[in-house]
This record gives structure tokens, C-alpha cells and sequence, in this order.
């Protein structure tokens, strides 16, 4: 329950994906106390579809996937040009090496490394979908230099 009722709070992000496994695959590496919460296959807009939902008791993402040919399914948008739509999920980690060796471990790679900074450290990596996280581990809890911009 949000107890500051003046602030949202963001619950879940609902992700279409072509294949609900290797997603969930990636979150549990990164986060080891993430779970899959629930799942159904109910039908959407007259097609059949499965969905997740995978995270914890507070915060979670929602997978679904539709049952439709591999060429009609589409791809991820093209995240190094300017075309709308999602660039990356952010999550804050209590240690940016922690989460690297969770998944190195599970065969993903770090795509890219933020630039240096006095107050946060900032690694991306891509999930077999082709989605864009963003790890970050702040080394400071004063939000003045949590959200310097230098």
C-alpha cells in the first residue's frame, strides 16, 4: 500500500514479447527474488495469449505473448535511432556487480556502461527480446548528488 497517497507509485510496466520464458529467464537472473506471481492465457481482442506476471509482492512486469506466426509477432523497436517507443526499463540495485555477475552467469552481456560519474554507476544490457534495462546503483543517498547532471 502507498502510504505518501500524494505519490505515485509505479506498480507494473506491461511488455509484449514474442516468447514469455527467455524474459522471465533474464529477470530472475537479475533479480533473485523476483518470481513469477501469476499467469493465464485468457484470450485478448479475439486472439489467444499468455501472460506473466513476474516480480515481487510489490512491484512486478507484465509479460504477454500472443499466439500468431513468428513473422507476424514483429520485433523490438530499433534502439539506436529516434523511432518512439520504449528505450529502456531503469531499475535501481543495491550493487551494479552484483547484478553484472547474475547475468553474465546466465549467458547476457553488458551492451553499454554509463559514463563516469562522483554518484552513480549505470550498466545497460539487452534481454533476448531485444529490451533495453538500465541498471543503477547510486553511491550517495543525498538527492542533490543522486540527481546531479554533470
Amino acid at each position: 500500500m502507498n502510504t505518501q497517497a500524494d505519490k505515485p507509485k509505479l506498480e507494473h510496466v506491461n511488455l509484449i514479447v514474442t516468447a514469455i520464458e527467455p524474459t522471465v529467464a533474464f529477470l530472475t537472473a537479475a533479480f533473485p527474488g523476483w518470481r513469477v506471481r501469476g499467469r493465464g492465457n485468457e484470450p485478448f481482442a479475439g486472439m489467444a495469449r499468455e501472460w506473466v506476471h513476474v516480480g515481487d509482492d510489490e512491484d512486478y512486469l507484465a509479460l504477454t505473448a500472443y499466439d500468431m506466426p513468428a513473422d507476424q509477432k514483429g520485433s523490438q523497436r530499433d534502439l539506436s535511432g529516434p523511432t518512439p517507443g520504449l528505450a529502456h526499463l531503469g531499475f535501481v540495485v543495491a550493487s551494479i556487480d552484483d547484478v553484472v555477475a547474475r547475468l553474465e552467469k546466465a549467458g547476457f552481456a553488458p551492451t553499454l556502461w554509463g559514463q563516469d560519474h562522483p554518484h552513480r554507476r549505470r550498466v545497460y544490457f539487452l534481454d533476448a527480446e531485444g529490451i533495453e534495462y538500465e541498471f543503477i546503483e547510486y553511491l550517495s543517498q543525498a538527492p542533490e548528488e543522486r540527481n546531479l547532471y554533470v
